[in-house]
Formats: structure tokens, C-alpha cells, sequence
């Protein structure tokens, strides 16, 4: 299976071979820089990472509960064009998924039309009953959403998942900017790249305008982490601090007659949006699980009173569903009226016999996916997979099929990345970040490119080994 390189397209990685438009600046810079320099500046790039504690845990790795997520020094690069049609794409995908969950908490017309089977949501463990007619602030549920997508060939994006619970990874985007910066001026001096670092304000200002309309002052944004020890917690400080606002816990905050406060030295102070990291289950001990000490009891009172808004809301999770994925070309018809804009990848529901036989009569050409599973766990890709992983899968998808989906082995796109053995193509794919407000869509140009370092290996996840890229978009 050949796979698309952005830099040199379906041809040979070579110097000879044709270099597109976007790459001709890196290609000359690639050729005039020694391979020693770039060794240099790959560890300068690993020390500033450690010096700013830019670090992940890792559950279950007794011998390291944190570590680097690794970062290539050769970023990806996108045309202005290029970007244009993806963002659209962004646009459109994340309001069907608004006007989705609007609809599946409300209405339900979705189901009645059949657009949707009603067993998929109602079975779903991320559909949530207390959300049911209950209107969220403004009518927005996903406030911020990393959508993740790959590319097969010169003009073609299909998304690959859609993480609207609580995204991650926006601060490796803007560290891996500055980071290139500040190794490589020169690089940036030739280039007119977009900038990323505006996402912060756009965070802040799409936080403040879906404050409960009636605050009617200038609004109190807090963002809620688990704590110290969740593993993207260094996000959480991060993003904090860059947006001037208070990183708390669940027991910082307290509620009163309906209305949240965070406790400070100064007295109680009115808390207007809470930006949470903290999945559903740990939010209100009183309303979900009762052993949560994460979470604050009452705040979910609170929020159905209309006098706090969560972001992202209550109840996302539904449409984070990977067999939900799979009916997203049938969302965007149903509730924009528009033909989807950016793709999905081919899926085939393990829930449906005809879909389950077939997976199983080609499980060594499929990559097969938990419906709910995330980080690149829980997943089999066939063509590397061993008689063993594929006979423990064949059980699986016999015993609980409706747990899964499956998928075309795509050949994901590669970039060239400095590895051990120099510049060699590898596998990645990009999360672009979308901030949705009641003043519209923003959406800043580039994203999270994560990068497959393993040779041959499309598992891209920083839990399973991969790295990260700045991602470019050119202005000119």
C-alpha cells in the first residue's frame, strides 16, 4: 500500500523527485543543514521540554509514571489553500455535532427519522438521562473540539475521530511553536506561517461568551482539573496560566442556593464558566458517582438552574462514540442539508451480522476499534498484528460485538522525520483545534500533527509510542 508523503507525493523520497509547492523552502533547508545540527537541536528541543516539565503520565508503567511526549524538529507543512477546504470541512462537522446533541437531549428527531438507531444512544454509557430537556447555556454543547483527521492523497481529509469530551493536546501545539522559534529563526524568516499563538485569547473569548446570560458583569472563567496526578495535568496548568484565569480542584469551588463560588483569600467569588478537564462521572458526587472527590457537590443544580456553564456540556461523550462516527455523513445531511465536506473513513458496525461476518472473514486486512476506547488502546490493527492478537480478537468481536467498529487499513499520509538513522517518511496525522461560542466558529490555522516513529507503524498516539510535529500553514 503506497502512501501519500506531503512532501514529495506519491513519488520516491529522493532529491531528484519532484518536491510540492509547500515543501520547496523546507527541501532547501533540509539539504543545507548537516545532520549533526539537527542532532543538536533535537536535544536543545528535549532539554527545554524537560526544563518546562512538558511531561505526560503513563498509568501502569511502574518504571516511569511520566515521560516525554518525543518531538521532530522537521515540521508538516499546509498551503493556505489546502487549509481553506479543511477548515470548512471543521465548520461544518462541528456544527451537525452541536445541532446532534441539541437534537438527541431534546427532540429526538434523529431517531425518529432513523437517521440514527435509538439502541445507540440509549445504551450509549456516555448518554446522560439527567440531561434530558434540559437546556444548556446558549444552546452550545461542544465548546471545544480536536478532531482528528488523515490524509490519503494530494486533495483528500478524512476525519478519524471526533474527541468533543475534554480534547487534549492544544498545548503541545503551541510549545512545539515556540520551540521551532526559537531553534530555527531563520527557517521562520522565510516562511510566512500562520501564527497559532492567538489560540489562548480565542479559548478565553469563546469562554467568556457562553457565560449564563444572566451574569450580567464581566464573567468568572475557572478551569477545573482532576489534579496533580491525571495525566495531563501539565495541560491543565498550562492553559490556566495562559489564559489568566484559576486553575481549582473540585474542593475549591462550593455551591450555594444554585450558584457556584470559588473560595479565595479575599471571600467567595462568583464562578460564571467552569472550562473542565474532569470527565461526567467525577463532576457531582450528588448526581453521579457518590465516591467522586474530584467533582462538587451541587454543581450540577446549579448548572440546570442556568447559573453556571460547563464546558464542554454534560453529556458530549455520545457523540465521541465511534459507532455514532459512523453515521456522521447521515448527521451532517440530516441537520445541515449539506453534503459532508470532509470524509469518513469507511466503518463497518460489528453490531450488524452482514458488517461482523465480513470483519471477520478479513480480520488480517481490518483495524478494529472499541467503540469507547481512546489513546490507541483497545484496538487491533490486522496487518501487523500476530495469529495470537487476531485469534484473541475473533473472540472478542464473537462475545461482544456491538463493542466495536472496523476499518480500512488506510495508508496515512507520511512526513519526513529526523530518526536515528536521518530523514526518513513517517506516518502522521493532525488535530486541529475548533473553539465554538455564541460569536461563531474560530479555528486556528494548523493543529496537533502527531507522528507514527516506529517504521511502518500507523499508531500515532503519544500513550503508544508516537511523537509530535509543529504543523505550518503558509499564508503566501
Amino acid at each position: 500500500m503506497t502512501a501519500f508523503d506531503e512532501m514529495h507525493g506519491f513519488t520516491t523520497h529522493t532529491e531528484e523527485a519532484n518536491v510540492r509547492v509547500a515543501y520547496e523552502g523546507l527541501r532547501t533547508w533540509l539539504q543545507d543543514t548537516p545532520a549533526d545540527l539537527l542532532a543538536t537541536r533535537r536535544s536543545q528541543a528535549e532539554l527545554f521540554f524537560r526544563r518546562i516539565g512538558i511531561t505526560f503520565a503513563v498509568y501502569g508503567e511502574a518504571e516511569m509514571s511520566e515521560r516525554l511526549i518525543p518531538f521532530d524538529i522537521i515540521p508538516r507543512v499546509l498551503m493556505k489553500t489546502e487549509w481553506e477546504g479543511v477548515e470548512r470541512g471543521l465548520r461544518q462537522r462541528v456544527n451537525a455535532l452541536n445541532a446532534f446533541l441539541r437534537d438527541v437531549y431534546g427532540p429526538r428527531e434523529c431517531i425518529r427519522a432513523g437517521v440514527v438507531p435509538a439502541e445507540l444512544i440509549y445504551r450509549n454509557p456516555y448518554y446522560r438521562l439527567e440531561m434530558v430537556g434540559r437546556p444548556v447555556p446558549h444552546g452550545i454543547y461542544v465548546h471545544m473540539a480536536g478532531i482528528d483527521l488523515v490524509r490519503v492523497d494530494e486533495g483528500t481529509f478524512y476525519v478519524l475521530e471526533d474527541n468533543v469530551r475534554t480534547p487534549s493536546g492544544v498545548s503541545y501545539m503551541l510549545e512545539n511553536r515556540e520551540v521551532m522559534m526559537r531553534l530555527f529563526p531563520n527557517l521562520f524568516t522565510a516562511h510566512r506561517v500562520a501564527p497559532v499563538e492567538t489560540y489562548p485569547d480565542a479559548l478565553l473569548a469563546t469562554m467568556r461568551s457562553v457565560a449564563p446570560s444572566s451574569a450580567g458583569r464581566d464573567p468568572t472563567v475557572v478551569l477545573l482539573t482532576p489534579g496533580q496526578f491525571n495525566s495531563a495535568f501539565y495541560e491543565h496548568s498550562f492553559l490556566a496560566d495562559k489564559l489568566g484565569v484559576e486553575l481549582v480542584e473540585g474542593s475549591d469551588l462550593f455551591v450555594t442556593d444554585d450558584v457556584v463560588y470559588m473560595r479565595t483569600t479575599d471571600g467567595p467569588k462568583r464562578v460564571d464558566v467552569i472550562y473542565r478537564r474532569i470527565d461526567d462521572d467525577f463532576l457531582d458526587p450528588l448526581v453521579f458517582r457518590p465516591d467522586s472527590i474530584l467533582g462538587v457537590p451541587g454543581l450540577m443544580s446549579a448548572y440546570e438552574a442556568g447559573n453556571v456553564t460547563l464546558a464542554n456540556a454534560v453529556g458530549t461523550g455520545v457523540a465521541d462514540d465511534k459507532a455514532i462516527y459512523s453515521y456522521m455523513p447521515e448527521i451532517i445531511r440530516f441537520f445541515l442539508g449539506e453534503e459532508p465536506i470532509l470524509g469518513n473513513v469507511p466503518t463497518w458496525r460489528c453490531r450488524e451480522k452482514e458488517a461482523l461476518s465480513y470483519v471477520l472473514d478479513h480480520l488480517g486486512e481490518l483495524v478494529v476499534k472499541e467503540v469507547n476506547g481512546s489513546g490507541g488502546y483497545g484496538m487491533l490493527v490486522g496487518p501487523h498484528a500476530s495469529s495470537k492478537e487476531l485469534d484473541l480478537f475473533r473472540r472478542k468481536l464473537k462475545h461482544a460485538p456491538d463493542n466495536f467498529i472496523a476499518q480500512p487499513t488506510l495508508a496515512l499520509s507520511t512526513c519526513p522525520t529526523f530518526v536515528a538513522s536521518g530523514v526518513a517518511p513517517r506516518h502522521i496525522d493532525l488535530r486541529p483545534f475548533v473553539l465554538t461560542g455564541t460569536d461563531g466558529v474560530r479555528i486556528v490555522p494548523g493543529g496537533l500533527t502527531r507522528v507514527a516513529l516506529k517504521e511502518g507503524s500507523l499508531v500515532v498516539n503519544s500513550s503508544q509510542g508516537g511523537g509530535t510535529k509543529d504543523t505550518w500553514v503558509l499564508d503566501a
